[in-house]
């Protein structure tokens, strides 16, 4: 595990103000250059003595809001959303598989139910089409990282390229960011994992309950098993973690099979659904 340290340095600037006199100094708390007066050729005669040049001092500038994550946000992976209403999230990871993409998203638009997906750099490179189809049904498509490794595992220089690496790959096929949303992969981070993707601009968004969809039926599950976890544990505010993928080992697809189930679970239990563009701004 990496140890980070940071230390944010303010340096005030001094302007000094020539008797032919200079432009007004970049004031932007974002410029950390420094820059001193400009030196030119005398012009004075030998037998005249300029008169001093007043010196102005301008105060230290103070660094604003961290743009891109509200502060209430900053150092939290959100596992469900802070309200007391029976609204749920349905969100969608894309990894190595497409499989069940154009059956999930012909199965919200019949329902009609919002949802949220993340997807790797890869996938976007691997299936374009897919994330073309998402984006293009008015879907949120969030940054699920570039190759899916563990973020414990990489130093914060390698985070941050992975994480531009992935925005690059989905908004060039979106047209719209994916910042602010992001989700590890794994679900594996540590609060200095959450402080590098905070500073990057991004809310991680974690999940309530795990449909376990993923482990197909290889793992000892089938679709009304999935059913039952993701509407017997709801919430008000419960994101659902579920796959748009296949099982490797048996090919299944449960939580796209499982998804009219849960979607008329959930609203017989008087539960709306969601997106996350709103939570994470």
């Amino acid at each position: 595990m990496n140890i980070r340290q940071g230390a944010l340095v303010v340096a005030a600037s001094i302007l000094v103000v020539t008797a032919c006199g200079s432009g007004a100094p970049d004031e932007s708390s974002e410029s950390t250059a420094t820059s001193g007066p400009t030196s030119e050729a005398a012009t004075t005669p030998p037998s005249e003595v300029p008169a001093p040049a007043p010196s102005v001092t301008f105060p230290v500038p103070v660094p604003g809001p961290r743009t891109g994550v509200p502060e209430a946000l900053r150092g939290v992976d959100l596992e469900r959303i802070p309200t007391g209403e029976k609204v749920a999230a349905l969100t969608f990871d894309g990894g190595a598989s497409d499989m069940a993409v154009s059956r999930i998203l012909a199965t919200l638009a019949r329902y009609d139910v919002p949802a949220t997906f993340f997807v790797t750099g890869e996938f976007a490179r691997t299936y374009p089409d897919r994330v073309r189809a998402i984006a293009a049904a008015g879907y949120p498509v969030g940054n699920h990282s570039d190759t899916h490794p563990a973020y414990p595992d990489l130093t914060d220089e390698q985070i941050r390229a992975d994480l531009a690496a992935a925005e690059a790959a989905i908004t060039a096929l979106t047209g719209r960011p994916a910042m602010p949303l992001f989700r590890f992969p794994f679900g594996a981070r540590t609060d200095a994992d959450i402080r590098v993707v905070n500073d990057a601009g991004y809310v991680p968004v974690r999940w309530t309950v795990d449909s376990l969809g993923w482990k197909g039926t290889s793992g000892g599950l089938d679709a009304g098993a999935v059913t039952e976890r993701v509407v017997t544990t709801a919430v008000p505010g419960q994101i659902v973690l579920m796959h748009v993928g296949a099982n490797p080992d048996d090919g299944t697809t449960l939580d796209a099979d499982a998804l009219p189930a849960i979607i008329d679970g959930l609203r017989t239990r008087s539960y709306s659904f969601v997106d996350l563009t709103d939570v994470v701004r």
